[in-house]
This record gives structure tokens, sequence and C-alpha cells, in this order.
């Protein structure tokens, strides 16, 4: 089992959050293509998760998306029936869970694949009880399937199993070199302010894009701090656990 290591005196680091669900978006997994999976994207985010396991003392779960390969939203646009279109993309972020699983424990961090879905030749089912215990052995535990039910995002994914694992933060990583929630699209309009803070509620009436108003609202009914940062910038989780002012704080 893997114990993260403070190099200053070999003790393990304290986070600030003991426990903590990650969320990556299945498009991070795609990297400039847009589309797939791409190795040195996954390789990054993977060795990011590694140095965070080594260097504090926190247990680490990750929900991931499947938007690279399918969305369901999509393909309900296109006329598919939307439930059967929301399943499809729940086998997406398998897919992406089973390849951030595999260069996880390339790597040499022992990582369980937890489905939603029932698929008992490549992931373990969802077990509450069994994901904390993986946890407490040092696991890096991923959260694949979403939550089972059509309808729902792997934002509220992200939040419903932080919620069941008792999880101190969600914290979820963008991809397109957005720092945290702005004021408005920072790509579109050029005095967009990065906002350091921001409650629940003026999440929802202010209908900035955090995460989508079911994951808020289950996030505010149970008092869980979202940390929105960028994935991509190099150390962010690292810093965010030893409490340095990253990426925007929502609670």
């Amino acid at each position: 089992m893997m114990r993260p290591v403070d190099h200053t005196d070999g003790t393990p680091r304290p986070a600030r959050w003991q426990r903590v669900v990650l969320k990556l978006s299945g498009e991070a997994f795609a990297g400039e293509g847009g589309y797939g999976i791409d190795g040195k994207i996954v390789q990054q985010i993977a060795r990011q998760v590694v140095a965070t396991r080594r260097d504090f003392d926190v247990e680490l779960a990750i929900v991931v998306g499947g938007g690279n390969i399918w969305r369901g939203m999509v393909g309900a646009g296109a006329g598919m029936d939307r439930a059967q279109a929301d399943y499809m993309g729940m086998l997406a972020t398998v897919i992406n869970g089973l390849a951030l699983q595999d260069t996880l424990e390339q790597l040499g961090q022992p990582t369980r694949v937890q489905s939603a879905i029932h698929m008992s030749q490549v992931a373990e089912p969802y077990i509450r009880r069994r994901a904390i215990r993986h946890l407490e052995k040092g696991r890096v535990v991923i959260f694949a399937g979403g939550t089972g039910n059509p309808f729902f995002t792997t934002d509220t994914t992200a939040a419903l199993r932080a919620v069941e694992i008792e999880a101190g933060a969600v914290l979820k990583g963008t991809h397109s070199g957005v720092e945290g929630v702005y004021t408005a699209d920072p790509k579109l309009d050029p005095d967009a302010e990065l906002l350091r803070e921001v409650s629940y509620i003026e999440v929802l009436n202010r209908g900035l894009k955090v995460m989508d108003s079911t994951a808020i609202t289950l996030c505010m009914d149970n008092d869980l701090p979202i940390v929105v940062f960028d994935l991509m910038a190099e150390g962010s989780v690292a810093s965010i656990l030893a409490g340095e002012p990253v990426g925007t704080l929502v609670s």
C-alpha cells in the first residue's frame, strides 16, 4: 500500500481534507483532439494523482465523465431516446475509468474501479462500504457508470458519491485552462473576473457554470464544499490540499 510521505521528515503531510472526491470531465481525457483518449493527458492526470497520494495523508476517490466518447444530450438532440443515450454515456465513463486505472497502476498506485452499472468482468459493483474500505487501505477508487440512472450528470454523481463516502470536499477539475469560476466566460469577455469564493445560492441564482443545479443543491444541503480549479496546472491538487487559495471555493 502506498503511503503519502513528507520528504522533510518521513511523516505523512496533513491535508486540508482527509478524504476528497476528484471530478474529472471526459473531455479532459481527449486533450486537443477533442475526442477519444489521449494517453499523454491521462499520464499527466495520473502523475498528479500519484504525487498527491505520495505527499499527503489523504484518501482520494475519482469520478470520471464520458463526454470525450459520448454525451447523452447529443444523442437525445439527434432524436435518440434520452434514457438510452444516457446509458451509452455511462458506458463511456467506464472506458475512461479503466484507462485511468491502468495508468495509475503502471505508476504503482493501487486502484479499484467501481461501476454503478454491473459489469463484473471489468469492474466491481458500487458498494459504499467496500469503497470506503478501499480508501482506508490506501487505494484510489474510481467511480464509473454515473449514478446508474439516466437524466443525471456525472457532476451529480460526484456530489452523491462524496456525500455517501463522507468526503470533505469535491474537487472539480477544469481542462480548458480556466482557473476557476468567473463572472462571465473569460474566453469571450475580457472583463470577466475570477471569483475566489462564492456561495451555493449565488451559483444557482447567477447561473454560474460550476456544476448542474442538482449537484449544487445536493452539496448545499450537505454542507459539502466544492473547489473549481485548473486540473492541468502542475501541482494544483497538492496546492488545494495544502490549503492554498487555488481556483474558486463554493461553500
